[in-house]
């Protein structure tokens, strides 16, 4: 029932205005939600790492490091809140409750996919997962990159930035509570890993131009570690892959959304993809 509410609501709703103040943008949705973004400016950096080699298989995935340029977009502040995730979808299905302003978890990749879909439709604006190149760009701090390996600081004050094993106490947190990195985005190491719309693959030294990852695969990467990540976990270039129609508690999500974009999918297409 609250799945055909929540549908029926959204293919009656005008495409609500976007407010925007000193390049953050605030999207709102039903219930009194709403999602702020911030505008990352497109540039060039070095993505991955080499210097975790030899460690295992997972971290010589960072390898090798190679130059990627992307366009601007604007990113999510924050990770997808329960309460967000509601007013759009209609439930809930997290494993941690309690407190609206925690991260959605719970959540497959599939089950991200109809959000942005269905995002995209209640509010007329194209809303995304983040590509992998995209994810990392904004983690670094953009073009405000100060070199950190984590998003805003060096590991010694990795506790006042992310939730992570040392400081979570086995579970999420509500977004936003630490300190964010240079581009004011929270939670870009640690609380929940957020899925990228990239298959997962391994990385070449060719440099690359706004990189959407291979056209098919077995895995979608996962950045940002979580809430039980150890350190190198919480870190701007590792990696993470799991199967799309895989949750669990760590998982969740954060959005990306298109400058003057109009959503690629027409009313049918995000009834079908909901239903899916």
């Amino acid at each position: 029932m609250l799945l055909a509410t929540a549908l029926a609501f959204t293919l009656h709703l005008s495409p609500s205005p976007l407010q925007a103040q000193d390049s953050v943008m605030r999207v709102e949705l039903p219930e009194g939600q709403r999602i702020e973004l911030v505008w990352v400016e497109g540039g060039t950096f070095t993505m991955g790492s080499n210097e975790a080699r030899g460690v295992d298989k997972r971290y010589e995935s960072t390898r090798p490091e190679h130059q990627v340029t992307v366009k601007g977009c604007y990113v999510g502040r924050h990770e997808v809140t329960q309460a967000q995730w509601r007013a759009v979808m209609g439930e809930n299905p997290s494993h941690f409750t309690g407190n609206d302003s925690l991260p959605v978890e719970q959540v497959t990749w599939t089950d991200a996919q109809r959000f942005t879909a269905l995002l995209s439709q209640m509010t007329g604006h194209r809303f995304r997962l983040p590509t992998e190149a995209e994810w990392e760009y904004a983690a670094r701090g953009g073009n405000r990159a100060d070199g950190q390996p984590y998003a805003g600081c060096d590991r010694n004050r990795l506790p006042e930035y992310a939730w992570f094993c040392v400081n979570s106490d086995g579970h999420t947190h509500p977004v936003g509570r630490l300190l964010p990195n240079a581009l004011g985005l929270h939670d870009m190491g640690g609380n929940v890993a957020e899925w990228c719309s990239d298959w997962m693959a391994p990385y070449t030294e060719a440099a690359l131009s706004d990189p959407r990852g291979p056209k098919e695969g077995d895995s979608r990467v996962l950045r940002g570690g979580h809430y039980n990540s150890t350190s190198p976990g919480c870190a701007v270039f590792d990696r993470g892959w799991y199967v799309p129609s895989g949750k669990t508690e760590y998982y969740g999500l954060r959005v990306v959304m298109e400058p003057d974009a109009e959503p690629d999918m027409d009313e049918k297409e995000a009834f079908d993809a909901y239903k899916r």
